[in-house]
């Protein structure tokens, strides 16, 4: 396997994110304490999850345009990594919570019902429901290109509706996450200058980490279409 140099920045800026986002000094908030670091894992894979959607999408877009069944695999691996980094995000992104809003220490504590009741929460899985249909109904055609052509106009439906489910109507309802009015770690006044040196470099590391992934994924897939083709 050829290590190109965006492998070996990916490698670089996981290995600095990692420990950066350990030892490395952090605000000290009461509310949330040591727990402030999982900003560099937590944020970082959705932002992560975006871009690989993002992908994803432009690529089901060029199938629909030129019927090449490469951008139909290439949406379909970047769609599956992307889904994986965004399981990762909400599970941080829960015990997190777990630490923070469910701690009765916690100036921020809230019952149980509360968090479950959490409209970021409840938009991020929604999010990811849906894509997992994407995937349930690639599997539910068996003629290759009709699969192809219904994944992509899913795929597409999929990726608008990540916007009301995860970045308006969470933003519409009472919530107890952070950056309620904007974007958490995009505005300066969310995070200082020394998390902001780590945060950065940990998108983009989780970013390039997800798209080596799908690069593999894609190879893979590749060699088992040539294979069964020659049978």
């Amino acid at each position: 396997m050829r290590l190109t140099w965006w492998k070996l920045l990916s490698i670089i800026l996981l290995l600095y994110a990692v420990i950066g986002g350990f030892l490395l000094p952090v605000p000290e908030l009461t509310q949330l304490g040591e727990t402030i670091r999982n900003l560099y894992f937590h944020v970082c894979m959705w932002f992560a999850m975006m871009i690989l959607f993002t992908i994803s999408v432009i690529h089901s877009i060029r199938y629909l345009n030129n019927r090449a069944i490469i951008h139909d695999i290439k949406a379909k691996e970047y769609a599956s990594v992307g889904s994986f980094m965004g399981i990762l995000g909400y599970l941080t992104g829960a015990i997190w919570a777990s630490y923070t809003w469910a701690d009765p220490n916690n100036p921020a504590y809230a019952s149980l019902g509360s968090i479950m009741r959490e409209p970021k929460l409840i938009g991020a899985a929604l999010a990811l429901l849906v894509y997992g249909a994407y995937f349930i109904l690639r599997n539910s055609v068996t003629d290759i290109d009709q699969k192809a052509r219904v994944s992509a106009v899913y795929n597409i439906f999929a990726y608008a509706m990540l916007f009301p489910t995860i970045w308006i109507i969470p933003r519409l309802l009472p919530s107890l996450h952070p950056g309620q009015e904007g974007n958490p770690a995009l505005n300066f006044n969310d995070i200082d200058a020394r998390m902001r040196m780590v945060f950065y470099p940990a998108v983009i590391g989780w970013t390039l980490l997800g798209a080596w992934i799908t690069s593999l994924k894609i190879r893979l897939a590749l060699i088992k279409d040539k294979k069964f083709s020659n049978e």
